[in-house]
């Protein structure tokens, strides 16, 4: 898993309880390392204007995926404006509370942070806030999500995505805004024709066996598929692999119909599933918004990500299955099944990955100009145990609203037919990713 940067500046007044504000400064940046965070910053609290100097001299030379100044003790505004206004990185203000003992007020923390917003609001500059103990679970999880957007954030502003071919006729849903994305996001689409694609693909033939030797370990049924193809689809996931490392490229939305299988005689799904799983997300129909959407899911979450059609809704029993040809990466195939290779359904020719979702915990998103600007759709819900519904990669999901109300607002919205996932509950990270780039969010459920 990826890991946010995070830095931390403890701020203190001499003073004040300078013991007792060093235990709290310990406890809250041990916290945040057993988050599993790499921080870095001060080892003593910031007493002083020079140290606060360092501190913003660092944020401003090795700018961090969150600031995080802590307010061990009172103190005035001048060493944490110093700090966050050398950096663009989000900043998370955490003042701690003390008992109520009668005697002397040992931090005054609160009062520091107050003072901090304060200054910060009149210049401008954006901030969060937290008030609870240096060891307190549900900040160190909001922590977690706004250093895991600080890193999407600053990953999305180097990516650059691969465009293959163009979208298929029709398929308005894939449409993109090149000049949007770069400046909304500061990705970067490379377009890629696929002329050269299949030059590469049919220049890595040879290497295809090897290819498809390694898959042998993990998918069964590849004896039993025409040679010919299945070999097609192998060279055309070191043609991409290629493509991708030469050039830089984070991800690729591809064309994978019709020519792969007029011109080439092979899907593209098989290849486009292996490259996922090696960390290169891939999206069909060169639906460039939700190839974005894979990797800023993929940043967020440190794991893998999967592009879907909303295919069957049933409101009875409040549950949808999530289907495409065969892309899905193997990393998210049930344990108890074994995946195996397979035919495209329509165009009857290997290589698809085929295997129903491993159930699980999912976050739902979806980067979408139904609107004619960006905004981001962002959703949850409970992948289940299920056999496969249809043939290809799928899974059937009980969201975390009822799956009629979903449909209901995927259609009057005008949502994209591609939603996208990965596992685990990453919203509010996300939530706080839209904050950042300043999308609008439509929660979907």
């Amino acid at each position: 898993m990826t890991t946010p940067d995070v830095l931390f500046v403890p701020i203190a007044r001499p003073t004040f309880d300078v013991a007792w504000a060093t235990e709290q400064m310990i406890t809250a940046r041990a916290a945040l390392v057993e988050a599993g965070m790499a921080v870095r910053g001060p080892a003593d609290l910031v007493m002083a204007a020079d140290a606060a100097e360092a501190a913003a001299r660092e944020a401003e030379s090795h700018p961090p995926d969150l600031v995080v100044l802590f307010q061990a003790s009172f103190a005035d505004s001048t060493m944490a404006q110093r700090v966050a206004l050398a950096t663009t990185s989000p900043v998370l203000l955490w003042a701690v509370p003390e008992p109520r003992t009668g005697g002397r007020l040992r931090l005054n923390s609160l009062c520091g942070v107050n003072l901090a917003a304060h200054a910060l609001r009149r210049q401008g500059r954006a901030y969060h806030t937290a008030y609870a103990p240096a060891n307190d679970a549900a900040t160190v999880g909001r922590v977690t999500a706004l250093a895991r957007a600080g890193y999407a954030r600053r990953r999305l502003a180097e990516a650059r995505l691969g465009l293959v071919g163009v979208h298929p006729d029709g398929f308005e849903t894939c449409d993109y805004d090149a000049d949007e994305l770069r400046t909304r996001l500061g990705l970067t689409v490379v377009p890629l024709s696929l002329e050269a694609v299949f030059d590469a693909t049919r220049a890595a033939r040879p290497q295809a066996a090897g290819v498809i030797a390694e898959l042998e370990g993990h998918v069964g049924g590849l004896g039993s598929l025409a040679q010919e193809p299945l070999h097609g689809t192998a060279a055309v996931a070191v043609a991409l692999r290629q493509q991708a490392d030469a050039q830089g490229l984070g991800a690729l939305a591809v064309r994978c119909w019709p020519e792969f299988f007029t011109q080439l005689g092979c899907a593209a799904c098989g290849a486009l599933s292996m490259l996922t799983d090696q960390g290169t997300p891939c999206s069909c129909e060169a639906d460039v918004n939700g190839t974005a959407t894979l990797l800023l899911l993929q940043y967020i979450s440190g794991g893998l990500p999967f592009i879907a059609d909303l295919v069957d809704v049933d409101r009875e029993a409040d549950t949808a299955v999530l289907w495409h040809c065969g892309l899905a990466p193997l990393g998210m195939a049930d344990p108890a099944v074994q995946p195996t290779g397979g035919l495209h359904s329509n165009r009857k020719l290997p290589l698809v990955m085929e295997f129903p979702l491993k159930p699980g915990r999912v976050t739902l998103a979806r980067l979408s100009a139904a609107t004619g600007q960006l905004r981001l759709v962002v959703g949850g819900g409970e992948m289940l145990s299920a056999p496969p519904s249809f043939q290809g990669t799928s899974g059937v999901i009980r969201f975390d609203r009822p799956a009629g109300q979903v449909l209901d607002t995927i259609l009057a919205e005008g949502l994209e037919h591609h939603i996208c996932l990965t596992y685990g509950d990453h919203r509010p990270a996300l939530r706080a990713l839209a904050e950042l780039l300043a999308l609008p969010v439509l929660e979907l459920c």
